[in-house]
């Protein structure tokens, strides 16, 4: 096993090895690795290391369970375990130890000390009226390494700023230690102080919090516990990897058998206050934006969630016809980043929700500045569809009106139903591919 000194050693060249290095990768057969800006980069120590083996990898994971039992028991049973490390007065890693083809690696995700606000994060001003609510489930999904937690860190810290109330988080492991402001936090660790979140999460309705952080709905007790905390008042955070709003509704309600799905729909009707789904998309100039998905509670969501999606009656549409309540689709929050030139055309239909509606959107765009939109004959972008027979068209003869509002008329696209005529993706032959192989990392971003 290593000495604790040496493995800070080499984890702090690691991280000075290139700009905002957010990931460590530590796999047999590879070097080390280190991820920045969405692209793993290789980093070499002397001697030199072009491949690890497995006893490396092996003795770096005994140095990072420093010897304790209960994880290391963990990893034995099932393969994998969970874990923080702390580089005292440096930096924070959450760090998974995981096995594959019978060796071990090794992948640590660094944990920022400094909690951003939602002005910092750039988020909408939508996000922080989810710190005002008095009870109720508060979701915020997404893929790994997206975000999640650091926009939770962000509404948690907008509660410690304004109010006087008991707060509990159940974490996997603490990231953001939240310091005392006006609020009391009792921050507690998978496997160090409960063992499962549907454990933490009942023994926490005892501990007269006002406000709960459930690290990952991962099961059905979970889900149970935090819809009979939210229905006895308690607000109730917390993380789903699923892709939009109505996806973790479908999620959650598809971990009850079917026998109950009826008193689930109404149920979760009753507690959900918000979804936030989020997707990060690179940046023209390098970097990463995050796009965000939002949707709120109201009459006609109830509906849904209650008796199920039909084909005038979808989340989607719905979300789309609320944008005066803040609420938002991927599709809408793309197409302003597109607008005000911080994606690229590709990057934008690569992400969107529905292509049709996005092409539209952003024909609609270049319109407004006057560029030409090329439409190539017989190219259909999702199945069933049929592409349009133009080969090149006007900007007046795209379609929508160049002086309406791109977002309003992406909005007016998204209701309408039946109506799927079909644009081709713009700019082929000369758009850029986002994070493409061989791609360089430069500092100074």
């Amino acid at each position: 096993m290593l000495h604790l000194f040496h493995l800070e050693f080499i984890l702090d060249k690691l991280m000075n090895s290139a700009s905002e290095v957010s990931d460590i990768n530590m796999t047999v057969g590879h070097p080390i690795q280190v991820e920045s800006g969405g692209e793993l980069i290789p980093v070499f120590f002397e001697p030199e290391i072009r491949a690890l083996t497995a006893y490396q990898t092996e003795t770096l994971a005994l140095s990072l369970l420093r010897g304790n039992r209960q994880l290391i028991g963990t990893l034995l049973d099932t393969g994998a375990c969970d874990l923080s490390f702390n580089m005292e007065n440096k930096v924070r890693f959450r760090v998974n130890i995981f096995s594959q083809q019978g060796r071990y690696s090794i992948v640590m995700r660094k944990i920022e000390s400094y909690i951003k606000s939602v002005d910092e994060l750039g988020l909408p001003e939508t996000i922080r009226r989810l710190s005002s609510e008095k009870n109720g489930i508060i979701l915020v999904t997404g893929a790994t390494g997206t975000g999640k937690t650091t926009t939770l860190a962000a509404i948690l810290d907008e509660i410690n700023t304004n109010k006087a109330v008991h707060v509990v988080t159940l974490e996997d492991p603490v990231e953001f230690i939240h310091p005392a402001k006006m609020s009391t936090f009792n921050q507690r660790e998978l496997g160090l102080d409960f063992r499962t979140f549907s454990e933490g999460l009942r023994s926490a309705l005892r501990q007269a919090p006002k406000v709960i952080l459930v690290g990952e709905m991962r099961d059905r007790e979970t889900v149970e516990m935090a819809l009979s905390a939210a229905e006895t008042g308690h607000l109730v955070f917390s993380t789903l990897h699923t892709v939009d709003a109505g996806t973790t509704v479908n999620r959650i309600i598809g971990l009850f058998d079917s026998d109950e799905e009826k008193l689930i729909r109404v149920r979760l009707a009753d507690s959900l206050r918000w979804v936030v789904s989020q997707r990060l998309l690179p940046k023209i100039g390098g970097g990463r934006v995050a796009a965000l998905e939002i949707m709120g509670s109201n009459l006609l969501i109830k509906d849904i969630i209650t008796n199920g999606e039909e084909p005038d009656k979808t989340f989607y549409h719905t979300i789309a016809g609320l944008s005066a309540m803040g609420w938002q689709t991927f599709d809408q929050h793309i197409l302003d980043l597109y607008r005000q030139k911080v994606i690229h055309e590709d990057v934008a239909l690569t992400y969107s929700s529905k292509k049709t509606i996005m092409s539209r959107g952003i024909d609609t765009i270049k319109a407004e500045t006057g560029e030409s939109i090329y439409l190539v004959k017989g190219l259909a972008l999702e199945e069933g569809e049929e592409g349009e027979s133009e080969e090149t068209a006007s900007p007046e003869a795209a379609g929508p009106d160049p002086a309406a509002d791109p977002a309003a008329q992406l909005h007016q696209q998204a209701a309408q139903q039946g109506q799927q005529a079909q644009f081709p993706p713009q700019g082929q032959g000369t758009s850029r591919q986002p994070n493409g192989a061989g791609a360089k990392i430069h500092s100074g971003r």
